[in-house]
């Protein structure tokens, strides 16, 4: 059978959609520096006014303390160095990206969470480097349970490579997330947010018929793999593993990453939420107290999804809604930062956003190479689009 090619988007398109989705996430990463963390929304408002609408510095004894308005906090830095890696590598290498843990930031790290780049360091991060540094074991043969959005912060990076390639794209997001999470939610979720992510680069819009986008897309994959008896399971989410097998000629199909399609139907759900006259959540910045505070997944990523569908076209509006609403404010930043700066693209951004983050134009120069990475593939394929069932492990 011969495979199923989709068509490249405008190539300044998809660029600017990249570029945007890429710095969103460093934008909304450096912007919950200052207000990170507050459960006390009133002392978040003493300490910072009513309104947090720039990059600020932490207050003396909080998290962070040091870092300077417009740094990154060690969710940004691991989000360079995914990004880095691949524009290196021409792809996601997970040995590469592994080293980098290894040499770049573990040994910066004792072990707890006010420790190491950027101020604080996630209970994911710090299983892993137990495992590694203190126990000596090999990645791919542990994994943390914890269920934050720690993965899904630099997976960002690899969703944006890999958006035109969606097959691709589910099998590096939920190979990196398990070199630190095996919670199966985490796996799923985290997949999920990657292949939403991958949809709005490519010029799809967050509205209530995302999800079935998705789904028909991994049928369609399935059908295609059924063609190749080679193919084989890559993820066990249901038993909470990954099994990759390294040495087979051909991706997985899609189905193989959503053995339950219950995540996959959460965006549209929350779209349809967002533009439902009869559900008002006022201000936005509440949906953090209807979803929920805290770090997990399933408090995050459906308040990142609400603002994207809500302000479509207001990048401000989303992320400062994201930042304001206090608690785990700065992965709910970030992630929204990603899914809005793809809509709008980098030229929908204010400019103030980039001009007071330190070292935009190094990331935006990274940038720049990952999509030229992400173009030139495509035009190698002989087509003006990818191959869903491209027949090369990663």
């Amino acid at each position: 059978m011969e495979a199923q090619v989709m068509p490249l988007t405008n190539p300044d398109h998809y660029r600017d959609r990249a570029l945007g989705a890429l710095m969103g996430a460093f934008i909304g990463d450096a912007l919950g520096i200052g207000p990170h963390w507050y459960y006390d929304l009133d002392q978040m408002v003493a300490d910072y006014g009513p309104w947090v609408d720039s990059y600020t510095r932490p207050k003396p004894g909080r998290y962070h303390e040091g870092v300077e308005p417009g740094q990154p906090s060690q969710s940004g830095i691991l989000l360079e160095m995914t990004l880095r890696s691949s524009v290196e590598c021409g792809g996601y290498d997970e040995a590469d990206f592994c080293r980098r843990l290894d040499t770049e930031l573990f040994p910066k790290l004792d072990g707890t969470p006010m420790n190491g780049p950027g101020g604080y360091t996630s209970q994911s991060i710090r299983d892993a480097w137990r495992n590694r540094v203190q126990e000596g074991l090999a990645w791919g043969s542990f994994g943390s349970d914890v269920d934050n959005t720690e993965a899904a912060e630099r997976i960002i990076a690899i969703a944006v490579r890999y958006a035109l390639n969606p097959a691709k794209l589910a099998w590096a997001v939920t190979a990196n997330t398990a070199l630190t999470q095996t919670n199966s939610n985490v796996l799923t979720t985290t997949t999920t947010y990657g292949a939403v992510l991958g949809m709005l680069v490519e010029g799809h819009r967050f509205d209530a018929d995302i999800s079935d986008k998705l789904m028909d897309r991994i049928k369609a994959d399935k059908r295609i793999a059924r063609f190749n008896s080679a193919v084989q399971p890559l993820h066990a989410a249901a038993q909470g593993r990954l099994e990759v097998q390294i040495h087979t000629d051909c991706q997985p199909c899609m189905e193989t990453f959503f053995p339950s399609h219950d995540a996959l139907v959460t965006p549209s759900g929350v779209a349809r939420a967002a533009h439902d006259s009869g559900i008002r959540i006022e201000p936005a910045s509440k949906v953090s107290l209807l979803y929920g505070l805290p770090c997990g997944v399933h408090h995050q990523f459906p308040a990142a999804y609400y603002l994207t569908a809500r302000f479509q076209d207001d990048f401000e509006s989303a992320v400062l809604h994201a930042l304001n609403g206090g608690g785990q404010n700065q992965a709910r930043a970030m992630l929204t930062g990603a899914l809005s700066g793809a809509m709008v693209g980098l030229s929908g951004i204010p400019r103030r956003f980039i001009d007071d983050l330190e070292r935009a134009k190094v990331l935006l120069a990274l940038g720049e190479r990952l999509v030229g990475d992400m173009q030139s593939q495509a035009q190698k394929n002989g087509s003006p689009g990818y191959f869903i069932d491209e027949r090369r492990c990663p």
